[in-house]
């Protein structure tokens, strides 16, 4: 491997803001957040939306994002589409 061409590679905490867990991993992502581990080390955090921890894939619990009715509009809009004449 070529000197000084790489990104540092260091162990850093993921902070699920949907579930609340936090995953301690190595990444080449940077913050200047950081956290005090359960080991008593501080780590650089990243806060991240979404991961395996609330993803409705891995967890197997499906959520409704249907608050404004969409789905009824649309069954209305479309009621007769395709049916036979």
């Amino acid at each position: 491997m070529k000197a000084d061409i790489h990104p540092q590679y260091n162990t850093i905490v993921f902070n699920d803001l949907a579930s609340g867990e936090k995953f301690l991993t190595r990444s080449t992502a940077k913050s200047n957040k950081t956290i005090e581990w359960e080991d008593g080390n501080t780590y650089p955090v990243i806060d991240v939306e979404i991961s395996a921890a609330s993803h409705p894939f891995y967890t197997g619990k499906q959520r409704i994002m249907d608050s404004a009715g969409r789905v009824e509009r649309f069954n209305a809009r479309f009621k007769g589409f395709g049916g036979k004449k």
